[in-house]
């Protein structure tokens, strides 16, 4: 998949995503967020195979103007021969044989620049395009870690909030020494019974920290 199609999938990811109220944070699929990093790490190998080519295609520019220049240097000795043999001047026909020798290499000089120029120019687009590239998928991981890292917060937070709001535990009443007997036995021996639905403390203080966790996270 095209590199530049991603990016523009996780810029979506983001503009999509809920943004928090008074702060620079906004919130994110991070299972689709994931998604697309991952078929980044695919797509990046791909775009590294393509400098390769372009990095081939240079050697055979190259090769191939070497080939060029070559012909032209050798077609123009052959000229220059060819001049020296029918012109009756041989120091005209030489001078004019150097000027073809030397105007074949500036010409097989001028298309080896050019072909540099050209793989040049392509290698540093692809440069700024893979830093580009490199430069959202790295605020991309970091935008998600850093929502992470305030959603713990922040669920960490209500605990303590929450553990905090709690009331004390009542200590039970200290035991009566010497308390007066009562005259009806059936009123001394009769214990005290607990109402059917009574719980224990811990349990009820264990049940207003997990609704003041459930109404924090409903929150968010």
């Amino acid at each position: 998949m095209d590199i530049q199609h991603l990016v523009d999938r996780l810029e979506d990811l983001i503009d999509e995503g809920r943004h928090i109220p008074m702060t620079k944070m906004t919130v994110i699929d991070e299972e689709r967020a994931l998604e697309i990093i991952d078929q980044m790490r695919i797509s990046v190998p791909e775009e590294v195979d393509k400098a390769s080519r372009i990095l081939n295609q240079k050697d055979r520019l190259l090769a191939q103007a070497n080939e060029e220049a070559a012909r032209i240097i050798e077609i123009a000795k052959e000229k220059a021969e060819t001049l020296i043999q029918r012109d009756a001047i041989v120091q005209a026909a030489q001078n004019r044989a150097a000027n073809i020798i030397e105007q074949a290499r500036q010409d097989a000089e001028g298309i080896r620049g050019d072909a540099d120029g050209y793989v040049v120019e392509v290698l540093n687009e692809l440069e700024q395009h893979l830093t580009k590239t490199l430069t959202v998928v790295r605020n991309g991981i970091n935008k998600i870690q850093q929502d992470r890292d305030a959603s713990k917060q922040r669920t960490d937070s209500a605990v303590q909030q929450a553990i905090a709001d709690m009331p004390a535990a009542t200590p039970p009443p200290p035991a009566v020494l010497n308390a007066p007997t009562t005259s009806n036995p059936l009123v001394a021996s009769k214990p005290m019974e607990k109402p059917a639905d009574a719980k224990p403390a811990d349990a009820k203080v264990s049940e207003k920290v997990e609704k003041r966790v459930d109404v924090t996270v409903d929150a968010e």
